[in-house]
């Protein structure tokens, strides 16, 4: 598990092509390898990797399996990219941001960036799937990087980005059309499964309809 807090970037060392899969070589000099050990997890860009390898004292290897790189946007990466890098959390860990598991829900896209003073206002269209779990005031994920929604219109939902965020994480590469990770507050996806009730066992019982909200009171 993972807070969504990021500690430091790094930076794609090598790209290595293995049989379908990849594995990545990652180095930053801000992330402290003091406690990382063969088997730990890192998440790269909101996606949780096991560390198999640890290199010079600023750098390690996770593979990447076909599916991950089908799913994200870790094959967008290329040698020199810049990442955003969390170490799994502790029992002592501060929570700053909110519980993240590092499992990507689906790929966004940046809409648009706007100045907005000395921040940014940026626009990320959802896949339709994942937009009723986006609410506004809630938090999301994207790229790692735990985030409030600001505002919710169908599938694009804005966030306000502070300059310290902006300039510790990725967010300053971003541009519009830039895919981007995104896992939704995992709280949602647990309420949508309780209010489904018996239901839930049921094969095919699939998420919260109108029809089943309609049928319990919810919606008239």
């Amino acid at each position: 598990m993972f807070t969504g807090i990021i500690e430091a970037q790094g930076h794609i060392d090598a790209l290595i092509p293995s049989n379908g899969d990849v594995t990545l070589r990652i180095q930053s000099a801000d992330l402290d390898f003091a406690d990382v050990r063969l088997g730990d997890s890192i998440a790269v860009n909101g996606v949780c990797l096991t560390v198999t390898e640890l290199a010079g004292g600023d750098t390690f290897s996770a593979d990447v399996s076909g599916e991950t790189l089908a799913l994200t946007s870790l094959r967008q990466l290329k040698a020199g990219s810049r990442v955003n890098l969390e170490k799994a959390m502790t029992p002592s860990t501060r929570m700053g941001g909110h519980l993240v598991s590092g499992h990507v829900d689906g790929l966004g896209k940046v809409v648009s960036l706007t100045p907005d003073a000395r921040s940014v206002r940026i626009d990320i269209e959802a896949p339709a799937e994942l937009a009723r779990y986006i609410a506004k005031k809630g938090s999301i994920t994207v790229d790692g990087i735990s985030l409030t929604v600001n505002e919710v219109d169908g599938r694009v939902f804005s966030l306000n980005i502070i300059p310290h965020t902006q300039d510790v994480t990725t967010i300053q590469d971003w541009k519009a059309g830039t895919p981007v990770n995104l896992e939704v507050d995992i709280i949602a996806r647990y309420l949508e499964r309780l209010l489904l009730g018996e239901r839930a066992a049921e094969p095919g019982s699939g998420g919260i309809t109108m029809a089943m909200l309609a049928e319990h009171g919810f919606v008239k």
